[in-house]
């Protein structure tokens, strides 16, 4: 669950780079990279070198003036800023700012110091004059491919708001990773699977289900939009894009953009992927059966969701409502006809209608989904994925059936 946001005095903290390029005349960078750090000295230096060797797609450097990126290291313990700051000198050309911070103990988060940094990467950017700039986000505990920056650059350039990477783990020992790897199976699954009842044109299949911190880019115009990264103390980037969508930014879930992590399982915040790895381990050691959430479930979630996606986008279209389609979905989902109806009128967009649905609905939408076995999971999504329904693709009356075929079963 996505904690509560709460607003410390975000905008009365200064943040100062000493070391490296930290002048107040910006040059107008494409992109920002921003790099939360805390206790990271093991990981820092693969993380720098990844991102100062960055190419273009036919493996040429980029030009300095292409990126820079800003560190900042916050609460540690360990050597991480004096590596950073190290590593910044040695390498005068690549633009590099690194910083520290000591936070009262209730702000020293994730959240907090990505908030920080984003919202410095803003700043940075759109003083320059560069309000298309990219704010890029990553992890000091992540490598980043060497295409990393011209992929979400290209991405960008197709008309996409914000980008999420696929984020990969380096091959360790241990059956946690196993747990992992069936777990992202799953997930690609679901993705593919909903992007064939609920299809976007900004992204298109392949694509998958990640937008997290160690690899998630957004426009600045967007980050603006979208009232900025929520100062929660985990799930940031959670939250963050529940955000997006409320706004209906173009997500573009890209193949291209990779990062390699850790599979540390000591993790920096209460909730997150080294807490996951964490209760894997546990449940394999006890034989626990891996559980993932009930497909069918979740199908006929987005069978919903794209009647809803037509309703809504045929009035904003033509100002005309589908009477009959809407008051099906309405009593699909155990909701008043005239307050579905009502709501769609006033949704500006469709993310924020969709969830205003979600928190209302008592039928299909309403409560935790059912369990099942991953193994079972995964086998039940390929076999739909290799024969789904071709009403996924057919328009009302006929998509209907989709939801009533899902429903029955």
């Amino acid at each position: 669950m996505i904690p509560k946001s709460y607003s410390p005095d975000i905008e009365n903290i200064s943040l100062k780079f000493p070391s490296g390029r930290d002048n107040r005349t910006f040059l107008s960078y494409q992109v920002c990279v921003i790099v939360p750090v805390r206790n990271e000295g093991g990981h820092l230096c693969q993380t720098l070198e990844a991102l100062r060797k960055q190419t273009d797609v036919n493996g040429q450097q980029l030009p300095p003036d292409a990126y820079e990126v800003l560190v900042l290291v916050n609460n540690s313990t360990d050597e991480s800023f004096q590596i950073a700051a190290k590593y910044a000198q040695d390498f005068p050309e690549f633009s590099l700012s690194v910083g520290s911070i000591l936070l009262p103990e209730d702000q020293a988060h994730i959240g907090t110091v990505r908030r920080l940094l984003m919202d410095e990467a803003y700043n940075r950017l759109t003083q320059a004059g560069n309000v298309n700039g990219i704010i890029a986000s990553t992890d000091g505990d992540t490598i980043v491919d060497s295409q990393w920056v011209s992929h979400i650059i290209a991405e960008i350039k197709r008309g996409n708001d914000a980008v999420g990477g696929r984020i990969l783990t380096q091959k360790e020992k241990g059956n946690a990773r196993l747990y992992h790897l069936r777990d992202v199976t799953y997930r690609c699954l679901l993705a593919q699977a909903e992007c064939l009842i609920d299809p976007l044109i900004h992204n298109p299949y392949p694509c998958h289900f990640q937008y997290f911190g160690a690899n998630m880019a957004v426009t600045c115009k967007m980050y603006e939009q979208a009232g900025k990264l929520p100062v929660i103390p985990f799930l940031e980037d959670v939250a963050f894009h529940k955000a997006l969508m409320s706004v209906d930014a173009r997500v573009r879930n890209s193949v291209h953009v990779k990062v390699h992590t850790s599979t540390r399982t000591d993790g920096r915040v209460q909730v997150g992927f080294s807490e996951q790895l964490k209760k894997w381990q546990q449940e394999e050691k006890t034989h626990q059966t891996q559980m993932v959430e009930d497909v069918t479930a979740l199908l006929r979630r987005f069978s919903l969701k794209n009647l809803l996606r037509k309703c809504w986008s045929g009035y904003q279209e033509s100002r005309i409502i589908d009477q009959d389609e809407l008051d099906h979905v309405a009593s699909v989902l155990q909701l008043n006809s005239g307050w579905l109806e009502a709501a769609m009128i006033e949704s500006t967009y469709f993310g924020s209608f969709w969830n205003l649905v979600q928190r209302s609905a008592s039928g299909d939408l309403s409560g935790d989904v059912a369990l099942q076995p991953v193994d079972h999971a995964i086998k039940q999504l390929r076999q739909f994925i290799k024969k789904p329904d071709i009403t996924a693709f057919q328009k009302s009356p006929a998509g209907r059936s989709l939801l009533e075929h899902y429903a029955k079963a």
